[in-house]
């Protein structure tokens, strides 16, 4: 088993090799890939020293089984021939490939069998706001189908990537040293301050993350719901918030629905009102599964839900998911 990883010096990147490391993935080789400016830099993979080779179109990825891509749409466009002419499987964590038809939008615990039919050779993982939501949503539509859900997303630094996490930490030392403040990655001060704007505006006045929660949850859940999302970026490291207010198709008790999403793979209920238990991304950081709290039934609605979900978006929302695929096509021997 040969596996590559594209756009290795990133925070994805990084991750694919730490989650490939945490759960012993069954591979014998790994190969690193870059740009031009990180290739020649060096990671340690299982006690050994890796170093990154640079992205060409060449014969490369001959012999390799899984891509793991994490380099931006841009690239994962212009190499996907490339990557994946020999047979490998790419799996892309970049939105290029999303919503095209033909490529599979797979979150595990939702739709692992959609990976198996991949014409292209490509296998998209979804925003990671989407795959946060979806873990949470998928036990409860299989009660009952879901018609609505309004999601408020709290998004961490982390999403922007290393260098927007790096930002943040810099702007909270100027401010607290009373500095003028660095700007880069976000369009505003994103230290002691909160952004309601992540992506760019569309003609509809919500942005492009707000509409791949809606376009990109429908594909997954093989669904026609309406997904109404406001995305907002917070002064928060690591982990990604959401808050989610649903309405399924009959009424259902939230006994019901705490059971199923207490069986639910992938998911963890912390919810107990009376000793202020709920998931937090500080808690939550660095950890695999979504978990959820403050459940409870919309006073306003006899068939509405609503609940607090929070996810690493660097894990469970970006490599360990592509990891993920990665294991159910090799347990079902789809490679």
């Amino acid at each position: 088993m040969k596996v590559a990883v594209v756009g290795a010096s990133g925070a994805v990147g990084q991750e694919f090799l730490n989650v490939l490391e945490e759960r012993n993935f069954p591979l014998d080789e790994l190969i690193l890939f870059g740009s031009a400016r990180s290739a020649e830099n060096t990671y340690q993979y299982k006690g050994k020293t890796l170093t990154v080779k640079e992205l060409k179109q060449n014969d490369d990825f001959k012999g390799i089984d899984i891509a793991l891509t994490s380099a931006g749409a841009g690239i994962s466009k212009e190499y996907a021939t490339t990557i994946t002419k020999y047979g490998a499987v790419m799996i892309d964590n970049s939105s290029a490939f999303r919503m095209d038809a033909d490529v599979p939008l797979v979150v595990p615990e939702a739709n692992a069998a959609d990976a198996l039919v991949r014409p292209r050779g490509i296998i998209a993982n979804p925003n990671c706001s989407t795959i946060i939501m979806v873990v949470a949503l998928k036990p409860i539509h299989d009660l009952s189908p879901i018609k609505r859900v309004h999601a408020s997303t709290y998004q961490a630094a982390s999403g922007a990537g290393a260098a927007a996490m790096q930002e943040l930490q810099d702007q909270v030392k100027e401010v607290l040293e009373n500095k003028p403040v660095t700007v880069d990655k976000f369009k505003y001060q994103l230290a002691f301050n909160l952004i309601p704007q992540i992506d760019v505006f569309l003609d509809n006045d919500y942005t492009k993350e707000e509409m791949k929660m809606h376009n990109e949850t429908r594909k997954i859940m093989h669904s026609d719901m309406s997904v109404s999302a406001t995305t907002i970026r917070v002064p928060v490291y690591r982990a990604h918030s959401e808050v989610i207010w649903l309405e399924t198709e009959k009424e259902l008790s939230i006994e019901q629905v705490r059971t199923a999403m207490s069986k639910a793979e992938g998911l963890v209920v912390e919810d107990d009102p009376k000793t202020s238990k709920y998931p937090m991304p500080w808690f939550v950081a660095g950890k695999d599964p979504v978990y959820v709290g403050r459940l409870r039934k919309d006073y306003t609605s006899p068939t509405g839900l609503t609940f607090w979900c929070v996810g690493d978006q660097i894990k469970k929302g970006a490599a360990l998911n592509a990891v993920q695929i990665a294991e159910y096509l090799i347990k079902n021997k789809a490679l």
